[in-house]
């Protein structure tokens, strides 16, 4: 049902109603016009009998031979009339009362018909896509309508909408946990099997025992565990974030400072310039912590002599950091899936294990931020993020 059907079955519930109240004042008004002429009547009929005795019998025969509208008196009570016996009441009017009276009914009785044949029409369409969904059928879009099922109508599709993307959710979920499994199982045994080697080798020549590959090897399986253990954290939503205004040349510095020995050894130097205190509403402990996994990318990317850019800006939109190097930037395969879990660029080193700008990710977008990842036009990869003013 629509708005002009809703429209129409109005019009006939306010049109019956009216035809049946103005039937039922009709026939009131009729029975009391006929009270009065009734009472008028005995009062007249009275004072001739009284003046003239001997007309008694005359008065009697007029009032049985013509019609009167009539009401009740004790003289004509007396002679055994009553309003009933009268004929006072024209035909004509009562058959108009009644026909309104019946016709009112009738439109009543149609309109509240033709509302509950629409109703029931809408609750089979609306239980017939139920029964669809139920059985694996597409979604389908309702027609747009205007009537009382229609927020319910809203609210079903919404729910189904729901039902689709929680299904779907919870299907890329499982591929995405078959698909860690798989690469922790990959990033598990490569050290597993180093260490075995290196045990195995150390027996056979005790005075070659290589330590320290030992201790590398067990150091990269800690930083797995670690990661998996966050990255854990953050699929389950046991991750709390306590955000509070952090001025973004602090997050810089101090991520910087983290990764000193870092990019010394590399020989590279951090350009960090002080553009005034610019706050943000972030956790500042693992705000740091996404940034410094992007330093450290382009740290391990970049040339020994070179330097590792920073700058920051805000807006009533958001706020925007930017990292980027003087390398030769990010290779156009790596580009869409830098993000992703144990990805390693092909001009990836031994070291990481592919998670660190994938938390970089998760933790940014925890706090109503993006990420992305470009070339410059003048060389050099660069990563942008903006957190946005909720």
């Amino acid at each position: 049902m629509n708005k002009k059907s809703n429209i129409k079955i109005t019009f006939l519930f306010v049109l019956s109603v009216s035809l049946i109240v103005a039937a039922v004042i009709t026939f009131l008004l009729t029975l009391y016009y006929r009270h009065i002429c009734f009472q008028m009547l005995g009062g007249l009929c009275e004072r001739i009998i009284q003046s003239c005795p001997d007309s008694k019998q005359n008065v009697l025969e007029l009032l049985k031979t013509q019609k009167f509208y009539t009401t009740e008196k004790d003289i004509l009570s007396s002679f055994g009339y009553t309003p009933s016996t009268l004929k006072t009441v024209e035909p004509a009017v009562l058959w108009i009362a009644l026909s309104g009276f019946f016709a009112g009914i009738f439109l009543f009785l149609f309109a509240f018909w033709y509302w509950h044949r629409k109703s029931s029409l809408r609750i089979q369409a609306l239980t017939k896509y139920l029964e669809k969904i139920n059985t694996g059928g597409q979604r389908l879009l309702f027609e747009a309508s205007d009537d009382e099922f229609s927020k319910l109508q809203d609210e079903i599709y919404k729910t189904v909408t729901q039902l689709y993307q929680t299904r779907d959710d919870a299907l890329t979920d499982r591929n995405n946990y078959a698909e860690n499994l798989s690469n922790i199982a990959h990033q598990l045994k490569t050290p597993i099997t180093s260490i075995s080697l290196t045990v195995q080798m150390a027996k056979e020549h005790p005075e070659n025992a290589r330590i320290a590959d030992i201790e590398r090897q067990l150091y990269r399986l800690m930083h797995l565990e670690d990661a998996l253990l966050l990255l854990s954290r953050i699929d389950a939503g046991g991750l709390v974030l306590e955000r509070k205004p952090s001025d973004i040349f602090t997050i810089l510095s101090l991520a910087s400072e983290n990764l000193y020995e870092l990019y010394i050894r590399k020989g590279v130097s951090m350009d960090i310039p002080e553009m005034g205190e610019l706050d943000i509403n972030v956790d500042l402990d693992w705000t740091i912590e996404a940034v410094m996994n992007l330093m450290k990318n382009c740290i391990e990317a970049a040339q020994p002599d070179t330097t590792i850019h920073c700058s920051y800006e805000k807006n009533p939109l958001y706020a925007q950091i930017r990292v980027w190097d003087e390398g030769k930037g990010f290779a156009k395969k790596d580009l869409p899936h830098l993000f992703e879990r144990f990805y390693r660029g092909e001009k990836a080193k031994n070291t990481g294990i592919g998670i660190g700008l994938s938390l970089s990710k998760s933790i940014i977008e925890m706090q109503n931020g993006i990420i992305r990842a470009f070339n410059l036009p003048n060389g050099g990869a660069c990563f942008e993020i903006r957190f946005y003013t909720s």
